[in-house]
């Protein structure tokens, strides 16, 4: 978050003109409950992995309205409506799936529980978050999945705007990346950090008598020593390989490739390093990867893939397609029935069954305090995650990265296929009205 940007701000003014009108009419402090979900899956996609819980509960206690926001909202907002905002602060309760929980079609992934003019307040910010997070740690999963252990570089920064790069850092790594290149998010969150060099510093090393490249080398050893990653491919890759040996030695840690046809060059590359008694070095790949190109590199001498535009933008994220709708007011179950819009009404938790093997099966979304009686192995899906405004939920983003790899580890085969087909298991929606039988 912008250090400058009021928090209570980074919401749509109707949020605010329906608080004032529920103000006026008094129905703002009835009790609801309000759930974030997503009807259906980007095109293409068997599954989408829940991220952006700890932003989430991060900003809850920030989300304020300081009195410079105040002055601005005068424009359009009564004085009650202000005195309201004034005063400020999230004290409702949250549950849904934790960090890193695989979700499908109407799984409710977020339920706010508070007065109306609480929860409405957070519609946009709880949007804001899960729909980026969420877009890029599934697309990130895909890419993990494609890699098949291989490790992945998160190098999106440049393709996105400056906090959202932080925020996909983070995203990324919850999916499985190994590191990012933003320092930043290695600063606020952890993620490791990886980078060396760009083609403009070999092209620096161009004199009166052309490039030099074997000296743009040189200068990268001696400032980082041979364990550094060598980029080979600025003039041509095979005097890159010999001038990165040469410079190096066989203990050069690694040779990266930017452009070209990447399965042909990392052959070639590979052999060309073994022939040069390299055989340790490491070959890492980038340059507009997706998980499609990675999938494609899967029999290649590839050893780690750098990826940044196909992660970060919305060609190769798409949005999560969350939704925060209410769905009870005083207890009483409401929803929508537009025409392709419909919502099922009530608060509902969770569980999720499989085979004895660990392979699931189901999503069941039932009326909450109601579980069914489940015919295989279930898992409940639910947690408290803020109770009275404040944090109760376990958001280290090691936690996220194992139940990431839990999940993926869990889905039949063919929910990682990478061609278009339903959702990995099925989601059942208990209805509301049959909370008692």
């Amino acid at each position: 978050m912008d250090d400058s940007a009021c928090a209570g701000l980074l919401t749509d003014k109707y949020e605010l003109t329906m608080l004032a009108a529920a103000l006026r009419d008094g129905t703002a402090a009835r009790r609801t409950t309000f759930e974030l979900f997503a009807r259906r899956l980007p095109d293409g996609r068997r599954y989408g992995v829940v991220a952006g819980t700890g932003r989430f509960l991060e900003a809850l206690p920030h989300f304020r309205f300081d009195d410079a926001a105040l002055t601005s909202l005068a424009e359009f907002l009564d004085p009650r409506t202000l005195d309201y905002l004034r005063d400020f602060q999230f004290r409702g309760d949250v549950d849904g799936y934790a960090e890193g929980e695989l979700y499908f079609p109407g799984s409710p992934v977020l339920s706010v529980h508070g007065s109306f003019a609480e929860c409405i307040v957070l519609e946009t910010l709880a949007l804001s978050i899960f729909n980026h997070d969420s877009a890029i740690a599934s697309a990130a999963a895909r890419m993990v999945s494609a890699a098949a252990g291989r490790p992945l570089i998160e190098m999106g920064s440049r393709r996105t705007h400056e906090q959202a790069a932080v925020a996909a850092a983070r995203a990324a790594y919850i999916a499985g990346f190994a590191a990012s290149s933003n320092l930043e998010a290695q600063r606020r969150y952890g993620v490791p950090a990886e980078g060396t060099a760009a083609h403009s510093f070999t092209l620096l090393h161009t004199g009166p008598s052309g490039p030099d490249e074997p000296a743009a080398f040189r200068a990268q050893v001696e400032a980082l020593g041979a364990e550094t990653t060598l980029l080979v491919d600025t003039y041509d890759v095979t005097a890159g390989v010999d001038n990165a040996v040469a410079a190096a030695g066989t203990g050069l840690g690694a040779v990266r490739i930017d452009s070209g046809e990447l399965g042909v060059l990392a052959r070639q590359v590979r052999e060309q390093l073994d022939r040069l008694g390299a055989t340790q070095t490491r070959i890492v790949v980038s340059g507009d990867l997706d998980e499609f190109a990675i999938a494609g590199l899967r029999a290649e001498p590839v050893d780690s893939y750098g990826v940044g535009t196909s992660l970060v933008t919305g060609s190769g994220a798409p949005t999560a397609n969350m939704i925060y709708k209410l769905v009870e007011v005083d207890g009483i179950p409401v929803q929508k029935r537009s025409a392709r819009k419909e919502s099922h009404g009530g608060h509902k938790e969770a569980l999720r069954t499989s085979r004895p093997t660990g392979t699931i099966t189901e999503e069941i979304v039932y009326p909450a305090g109601h579980p069914p009686e489940a015919a295989e192995p279930c898992r409940v899906l639910t947690v408290p995650l803020a109770r009275d405004g404040e944090s109760v939920a376990d958001v280290d983003l090691g936690v996220a990265r194992k139940l990431v790899a839990s999940g993926l580890r869990s889905l039949p085969w063919e929910g990682l296929m990478l061609s278009h087909g339903d959702p990995a298991i099925p989601t059942q929606q208990i209805p509301a009205r049959t909370a008692n039988r």
